[in-house]
């Protein structure tokens, strides 16, 4: 685990048109409650520093020490407030928390591997999870987990029973949870059902002539009285 530490000011002014000030003044305004912490605390980071303790592979998930009036808080940013248009950070919480003990985190899912089979089919793929919550120890939590994907096929699946979890670091999610799924390309499903189109009207078609046409070796219908003349 890399030794992210930052200094956090206590005291910070309250309102909307202190945090731009704030923001403006290069400091974020944060707040730091959790276990050792009796009421939250309002505080401010460094805009510069916060984007290198949560720049690194862990990202969102480091466990960053918050030095606060002498204290010292082991501690992982649980919520990112971001400007709408900017995407700049304009608040963080940060939750204390005990190395020894678990807490969940979601990790982000990386492909890797080349479906040679998938590509040959003209196949796509398709992922429809792209983290995975986990529970670990702080220290344990991985940066994120790689699924190989080599081996998919148009119609096959990967799912969360198929990822490799490191040790200390469980999931409570279902493990037939659909990962990524190999797809035909909207060209191929547009052909398919195009053809299934076809041989149903022409399956239609064949059992429309069969009725009208009277079988081998019966009569035709008889003419009723009043076709006569």
């Amino acid at each position: 685990m890399a030794d992210i530490t930052l200094v956090a000011e206590t005291g910070r002014p309250t309102g909307s048109g202190s945090a731009r000030r704030l923001r403006g003044d290069g400091r974020i305004p944060a707040v730091v409650y959790g276990p050792g912490v009796a009421e939250s605390i309002a505080v401010t980071v460094g805009a510069r520093e916060l984007r290198a303790a949560l720049g690194t592979q862990a990202g969102l998930n480091a466990v960053v020490t918050l030095k606060v009036d002498g204290a010292s808080y082991p501690t992982m940013a649980r919520e990112l407030q971001r400007h709408p248009v900017r995407g700049t950070v304009v608040h963080v919480d940060f939750q204390v928390v005990d190395l020894n003990v678990e807490t969940h985190a979601d990790v982000t899912i990386t492909l890797t591997g080349e479906p040679v089979e998938l590509h040959r089919a003209d196949g796509v793929v398709d992922q429809l999870l792209f983290s995975l919550t986990v529970r670990a120890r702080p220290a344990d939590i991985p940066p994120h987990l790689e699924l190989e994907i080599s081996d998919l096929t148009v119609g096959g699946a990967m799912r969360v029973s198929d990822l490799v979890l490191p040790a200390g670091v469980h999931s409570d999610v279902d493990p037939d949870t659909v990962v990524v799924a190999g797809q035909a390309s909207r060209v191929a499903a547009a052909a398919e059902e195009a053809e299934a189109a076809a041989a149903a009207a022409a399956a239609g078609e064949e059992g429309a002539e069969g009725a009208a046409a009277p079988a081998e070796g019966e009569a035709a219908p008889a003419e009723s009285p009043g076709d006569e003349g």
